[in-house]
């Protein structure tokens, strides 16, 4: 496997692919130090299968048979072990796939000579004719057909990688049968149902199932999969500012287990992105060590030094992100719209998304899919309850948080409104969306995310347990250019209800003259324009993240902000987020304005404009004082008092007007998806 491009390795190990030579020859240093276990342990063992693979790569590469020997040791462990994965599906899920990928290559790489050669095969053929039986007998069961997560793309990429090995069609056949779906499946836009730390777990594998398909049958499919093609970018819009940490949307173990140094730069080459390569840059720089220390994904990064050097394309030129990157996208799959004040570490950034579960592609295909032929393909364990949440992160900080990983998920872990106490019907359970009704989904419409701003509209009302008798939860959210964050919750129901808006921090709200939350560096101000009954609590969320390891626990404490309004059928609860320096902090200046029709917050520089409950937005020529303001984005109908604008289109409404002191940015009605 892959002759040409090793060939072409040997040759500049010491000039053009250095750096990536060392980092191999470290990892492979870093093996001859441990001592694989005799006995199968409790815990995961894919880590086995990048030890082989990587081993295995340098003996290939430089014909030194110290490595060859140290593969020997870890690959004869391997074979000892009569099942692959011992708490949670043996010989049927995520050990088996990555062993059979890695020890796959190994065995092609180590040669017919190698000591151990007879003894691999076999348990490549024994291990391989598991898992492909499991894959035939559980179709349209759990990860056979589960196409948009990470355990369908390991099993079927390792599966793949020894039926080349070994010559078995059958399980080739299938591997791409398989992955012709997926490819079409997954959403276009590139986001991923399954937040960014299963992101860097699982997206890797489509790439190297890409990879191993052209490389053994010539078939490329990289341009077939508009998902792979743009998922970067996805990627890109999720960094928390200073590229370091990640938003943590879905099931997160932490914010520093993000970046796939091999899979940056395998989406550089196949699809020529200098931003991926300049990510990959500054990862290998200055994150990878931490990141190495600190993630909570394992086999986690280190593993991954074979792919490094393997997809280096040095002919690809690194772009900065920040000198090319919008400050503003938006993912309609996932209902996903993101906006920063910049890229560097000081920046302010917020995340807010609103979806089905699983995303509009994977839910409505799911369904169809389940109706025709009587399957359960969704699989969305990992997305949350968290239809209209955001994060919000400012000075290398994060402010507004969300819960990261957990078992037993629930609406109220997340930035979001209880009704009555209660969150989303059926949630406080791992997979949330299962076998609930096709009609419950959430949507985001009237987006517009253009140079650092951001609205947006989270319909969740359908998210609710039908006898709350809930007719309308609309949640708007804007991020003015300045990195405030204004939020406006349009509540009804057929009865008195409570509406509960919640706020998670880190760190414990200040309560005074006015609420405050702190953490490091960071410091945003909250105001509550409506009144509401304001009270403190604590949320704890525990988790085990993965069913291969039982023993294995991680728990969180978030500092809560619980405001009512008590017991009226409608509310209208508006709010302001003001970030500022936690060590030099400027005072809050939010505070309403009174219009004709609708809701008016004014900062210091800026002011927002946002529709009431009717839908309603009449503003006036003097609530309009800056004259020099411009117009931007699609057509709107003019404010009264206001004469035509750039951009104008007669029969639209606007939802809102964010007006800064050197814009005027009008956002019509337009249901987005």
């Amino acid at each position: 496997m892959y002759d040409a491009r090793i060939d072409e390795l040997r040759t500049g190990l010491d000039r053009r692919y250095a750096a990536q030579w060392r980092r191999l020859r470290e990892q492979c240093d870093w093996y001859r130090t441990q001592t694989p276990p005799t006995e199968h342990p409790s815990a995961s063992i894919t880590y086995f299968g990048p030890a082989a693979a990587n081993l295995a790569l340098a003996f290939r590469l430089t014909g030194n048979e110290g490595y060859r020997a140290e593969a020997a040791r870890w690959i004869s462990a391997a074979i000892g072990f009569p099942h692959w994965g011992k708490a949670h599906l043996p010989d049927h899920d995520l050990d088996a796939g990555w062993l059979l990928h890695g020890l796959s290559l190994a065995s092609t790489w180590l040669g017919d000579d190698f000591e151990l050669a007879g003894e691999l095969r076999a348990k490549l053929e024994l291990q391989g004719s598991r898992l492909y039986e499991y894959a035939v007998e559980s179709e349209g069961s759990w990860w056979s057909s589960s196409y948009w997560q990470n355990h369908n793309w390991i099993c079927y990429t390792g599966l793949a990688a020894a039926g080349y090995a070994l010559g078995r069609t059958e399980w080739t056949d299938r591997a791409r049968s398989n992955f012709a779906t997926v490819i079409e499946l997954l959403p276009a836009d590139g986001s991923d149902m399954e937040g960014v730390v299963y992101w860097r777990y699982g997206v890797p594998w489509l790439a190297t199932y890409l990879d191993l398909l052209q490389d053994q049958e010539g078939l490329d499919w990289w341009k077939r999969c508009p998902f792979l093609e743009n998922t970067f970018s996805y990627r890109l819009q999720q960094c928390a500012p200073g590229f370091e940490e990640n938003i943590d949307h879905g099931d997160c173990h932490d914010r520093r287990s993000g970046h796939s140094v091999a899979l940056y730069r395998k989406l550089a080459s196949a699809y020529r992105i200098g931003e991926a390569q300049w990510l990959a840059n500054t990862v290998s720089e200055r994150f990878f060590w931490r990141e190495a220390y600190a993630s909570g994904v394992k086999p986690g990064v280190m593993p991954e030094a074979y792919l490094e050097l393997l997809w280096y394309d040095d002919s690809l030129a690194p772009v900065d992100p920040a000198r090319s990157a919008p400050l503003s996208a938006y993912f309609p799959d996932l209902g996903l719209v993101t906006a920063r004040t910049g890229w560097d570490d000081e920046a302010t950034m917020v995340s807010f998304k609103a979806a089905p579960g699983g995303g509009h592609q994977a839910w409505e295909t799911s369904h169809k899919l389940d109706r025709e032929r009587g399957w359960d393909t969704l699989s969305a364990g990992h997305h949350h309850p968290d239809a209209g949440s955001f994060v919000l992160t400012s000075r290398g900080a994060f402010l507004a948080v969300d819960e990261g990983y957990s078992n037993r998920k629930r609406a109220g872990d997340h930035n979001l409104i209880l009704v009555d106490g209660q969150g989303f019907a059926d949630e406080d359970r791992y997979h949330v969306y299962k076998g609930i009704p096709y009609e419950r989904q959430a949507e985001l419409v009237d987006v517009l995310a253009v140079d650092g701003m951001a609205h947006a509209t989270a319909r969740i009302a359908a998210m609710y347990a039908p006898e709350l008798g809930i007719k309308r939860l609309d949640r708007t959210l804007v991020f003015t250019p300045a990195g405030r964050v204004v939020l406006l919750d349009h509540c009804a129901a057929d009865s008195p209800r409570d509406w509960t808006l919640l706020l998670h921090a880190d760190w414990p709200i200040e309560y005074g003259e006015e609420i405050a939350l702190r953490s490091g560096s960071a410091q945003a101000w909250v105001r509550l324009h409506t009144p509401l009954d304001v009270e403190p609590d604590v949320t704890e969320v525990e988790a085990n993240p993965t069913s291969s390891t039982p023993s294995l626990r991680l728990t969180r404490t978030m500092h809560t902000l619980r405001a009512t309004a008590r017991h009226t059928p409608t509310a209208s609860l508006l709010t302001t987020i003001e970030p500022t320096s936690a060590l030099h902090p400027t005072p809050p200046t939010a505070r309403p304005h009174p219009i004709p029709h609708g809701h008016a917050i004014t900062f210091a520089d800026e002011t927002v404009f946002l529709p009431d409950t009717d839908g309603r937005l009449v503003v006036t020529a003097a609530d309009l004082a800056d004259r020099h303001a411009i117009t931007i984005g699609a057509g709107s109908r003019s404010p009264a008092g206001e004469g035509p604008t750039p951009g104008d289109c007669d029969g639209l409404a606007i939802r809102a007007i964010i007006q800064t002191p050197t814009h005027r940015i009008t956002v019509p009605v337009a249901a987005t998806r």
